[in-house]
């Protein structure tokens, strides 16, 4: 019998899909209030892949931060939860203003936090979900057939390999 294993830390990161910049800076400041200094934090990546956010407005942009402070898996759900609430707060007559994705990442996989189920989701607790996005295999990410389009360009996984990097140091 093989006895229970508590994983090493992960790595906590949030994509934030915003129009305005004050937004940005905003929701920025209220997830480092919570988890700490960022680390990593990409450029403005053009987000042109889906209609699903139209309400938030255009041209919508997302940020990827990464955070210092590395996390026990199990708080994504809560972790979940905290950014729904700040998506709420920074609505505007019930339309969301940004979108918040937080997800964890260990040496072999990139995960997402979703409210949604689907058939390749894994449930966790109070209505949240765990995908996993990327598993990293011979020195690079490979995606899933259900990797996000957005998830597939250069720009995130330049993140993606820099986020691992400083992970990887943090962790050895």
């Amino acid at each position: 019998m093989a006895e229970p294993l508590i994983p090493e830390k992960a790595k906590l990161f949030a994509g934030i899909l915003y129009r305005d910049s004050a937004d940005l800076s905003s929701i920025e400041e209220k997830l480092n209030e919570h988890f700490g200094p960022s680390d990593l934090c990409s450029g403005p990546i053009l987000f042109d892949n889906t209609e699903y956010y139209r309400e938030i407005g255009e041209p919508l942009y997302k940020v990827l931060l990464s955070f210092e402070r590395l996390m026990d898996r199990e708080e994504i759900a809560a972790i979940k939860l905290l950014t729904n609430s700040l998506e709420d707060i920074h609505s505007t007559g019930g339309q969301r203003r940004v979108n918040i994705d937080p997800g964890y990442m260990t040496l072999a996989n990139v995960f997402l936090a979703s409210c949604k189920d689907f058939y390749h989701r894994v449930y966790l607790q109070k209505g949240v979900y765990l995908e996993n996005e990327y598993h990293y295999s011979g020195k690079q990410f490979r995606f899933w057939p259900w990797t996000y389009p957005d998830y597939k360009k250069t720009e995130y996984l330049e993140f993606f390999y820099e986020m691992r990097r400083i992970y990887y140091r943090q962790v050895r």
